[in-house]
């Protein structure tokens, strides 16, 4: 009994030993494997993010919208021309954004009409027994509806250069009131209507040169270019 006591004692430190150095070796292998996993799954870093310049409406000075030109009023003339279905003439004379018309059909039927001229060119004028002329200056023509005793007709009246315009003369001769008016159109023809004490009548021709209507039976009157 008292040799056996040493003997366990070797054998138990001897397992001891073993149990020790198995231990270390599983350890060690543990540690490998944790550090091989964490270097195969990490994550690059990633790249530097370009630098974002800013936009020219962030760098630039604002800038204000440039304002519309405002339309030039249209400059002085005078237009004369026909209705479109060729029953009367048509004269209009613009002054400092005024404008006086005068429709006539060389008998009986005759209206003045007055009004201002927009600075687009669009005009609007009226006269007596609910005369009224709409139209527009489009380039060197004015384009539009005259409406006389409710008998509206379209016209185009080109402009022009003396002696053709728009006459008219005021007088009273013997006792006898005259009113006339004249078309006088750039080729030489002319048309108007002359009222004697409010009798309308076809007017007796104007010499364009010298404003001169020699009136039948003596007599004579002398006819102006209208200005508005």
């Amino acid at each position: 009994m008292k040799r056996s006591g040493p003997l366990f004692t070797l054998l138990g430190g001897l397992l001891l030993a073993l149990f020790m150095l198995s231990l270390n070796v599983t350890t060690g292998s543990g540690g490998s494997s944790y550090g091989d996993s964490s270097s195969s799954t990490a994550k690059p870093a990633p790249p530097p993010s370009p630098s974002v310049k800013p936009s020219p409406s962030e760098t630039s000075p604002s800038t204000k919208p440039s304002p519309s030109k405002k339309p030039r009023p249209p400059a002085d003339g005078k237009y004369t021309g026909r209705t479109d279905d060729d029953t009367a003439s048509v004269a209009i004379t613009l002054r400092e954004g005024k404008a006086t018309a005068y429709y006539c059909d060389g008998r009986t039927t005759e209206s003045w009409l007055k009004g201002d001229v927009e600075d687009d060119g669009s005009l609007r004028l009226t006269g007596k027994g609910g005369a009224k002329l709409d139209g527009r200056i489009k380039g060197d023509t004015v384009r539009g509806t005259v409406d006389v005793r409710d008998r509206p007709r379209a016209f185009s009246a080109p402009r022009a250069k003396k002696p053709a315009g728009l006459y008219r003369a005021t007088s009273e001769v013997r006792g006898e009131r005259l009113d006339g008016g004249w078309i006088v159109q750039p080729d030489g023809s002319q048309v108007g209507i002359l009222n004697r004490d409010g009798e309308p009548t076809g007017a007796p021709r104007l010499d364009p040169a010298t404003g001169t209507v020699r009136l039948p039976g003596g007599g004579r009157l002398t006819a102006r270019p209208v200005v508005p």
